[in-house]
């Protein structure tokens, strides 16, 4: 059987589809739309095309909101006092800091500042512990599209041998956190592989779903993976001639695998999908 990619874009634009249509009905039932304010430090070029591509999308689902833009040079006291500010405007139901931060700020600080209740990155330390726990409110935004895509891909979690390369707090962590729920897209038997672990290659090679997120571009190789498996690529890097790839050598994976989400159009679509869900959802709580 040839390996069937996984369209991040088309599952993208369907979970887009739900929000608006959803937002559309709340409209006309309280007069209210979700508000999602992302705030943006310095000018990073990364970050501002990040930013403007989750405007773009917030704007298309029709959320209220803004970008707030703050210099390089802006201190820690200065950008806590603006989310200070957001957490009481009962219009913003959403707030996102765009990542990295200058040096000079620290980033847990600001992750903790911000109102759990508009925390839509699924960050804050009582919304990780909530995950933890097996009852999650916002989880971030790229694990919880990847179960998504499992779930729509027709990908059988429950019982499946589930390996999770890396364990930032961000994917690996949160991902393995997910697939051990009870539930659609759960139940699996996770590992989590990092950077101190013996031969993450032959652990890879037991996994019927394999999500590398490694941070290390096209580390991957066909030899990690067994055959028919579902592997799910969240890495994104740019090559020297310009192109992207992920974390996974995607032409050796093919030959292999059962499935697989492409680099570009796989996983990277739906963390902006499911930040939108997330918002809807923290819009929805304050309706309570």
């Amino acid at each position: 059987m040839p390996c069937r990619l996984i369209d991040g874009k088309a599952l993208a634009s369907k979970v887009r589809a739900e929000v608006a249509a959803e937002v559309s009905r709340l409209k006309a039932e309280t007069g209210k739309v979700p508000g999602l304010v992302v705030v943006l430090v310095g000018e990073d070029p990364a970050s501002q095309v990040y930013v403007r591509n989750k405007r773009k999308a917030s704007d298309e689902v029709g959320f209220g909101g803004d970008i707030i833009r703050l210099p390089a040079t802006t201190s820690q006291s200065e950008l806590l006092d603006v989310l200070a500010r957001l957490n009481a405007d009962p219009a913003v139901h959403g707030i996102l800091v765009q990542l990295p931060l200058p040096g000079q700020i620290d980033e847990q600080a600001v992750i903790e500042a911000i109102d759990p209740i508009k925390d839509v990155d699924g960050f804050h330390p009582y919304n990780a512990g909530l995950l933890a726990i097996g009852t999650p409110r916002f989880a971030p935004c790229t694990p919880s599209g990847i179960v998504r895509m499992l779930v729509e891909s027709g990908v059988e979690t429950r019982g499946a041998r589930a390996v999770v390369l890396g364990r930032s707090q961000i994917v690996g962590k949160s991902m393995a956190l997910l697939l051990m729920r009870k539930g659609p897209g759960a139940d699996a038997t996770v590992t989590v592989c990092h950077t101190a672990t013996r031969d993450a290659a032959s652990i890879a090679r037991e996994a019927d779903i394999l999500i590398a997120a490694m941070g290390r571009p096209e580390a991957v190789r066909g030899d990690w993976i067994k055959p028919g498996a579902v592997v799910i690529d969240v890495g994104i890097h740019r090559r020297a001639d310009g192109t992207l790839c992920g974390d996974v050598h995607q032409a050796e994976a093919e030959a292999v695998a059962g499935m697989l989400t492409p680099v570009p159009g796989g996983v990277g679509p739906m963390t902006i999908a499911m930040l939108l869900r997330n918002t809807l959802d923290a819009f929805k709580l304050t309706l309570k």
